[in-house]
């Protein structure tokens, strides 16, 4: 999957849990237009990741449920890693976790936690 389908994907999820899901309020969380987001949520949906009407709400299916929350978990994860482990001010580790999301390994990420854990098992 693409990084932009999974941050389509990621913020509906992220919407969901405020609510009911709809086109405007992805497009405006995401700066894109609103064909951009139905043409992004159509792949979506072919992939069977979410289910949209037209007019109506968007929502995960739980296929799309999964996988977005395990896009949320990495994102969270690096997150705090930058924040916690690296010394990264929030707002940076922000930003930087949204884009190396979509481009680490899972041998990385796996590395990354492992050494997050140690790291912690020494301050305690």
């Amino acid at each position: 999957m693409t990084q932009s389908l999974e941050d389509y994907l990621e913020m509906v999820s992220f919407l969901a849990d405020e609510g009911e899901v709809r086109i405007t309020d992805i497009a405006a969380r995401l700066g894109v237009s609103k064909p951009s987001v139905l043409t992004a949520l159509r792949t979506l949906e072919e992939r069977g990741l979410l289910e949209h009407e037209r007019y109506r709400t968007v929502s995960l299916t739980r296929k799309g449920a999964v996988q977005a929350a395990e896009i949320r978990d990495r994102h969270s994860f690096l997150t705090s890693f930058l924040r916690d482990v690296v010394g990264v001010n929030a707002e940076v580790a922000e930003k930087d976790a949204c884009k190396m999301e979509h481009l680490l390994s899972e041998e990385t990420l796996k590395k990354m936690k492992a050494l997050a854990k140690t790291i912690k098992k020494k301050a305690s």
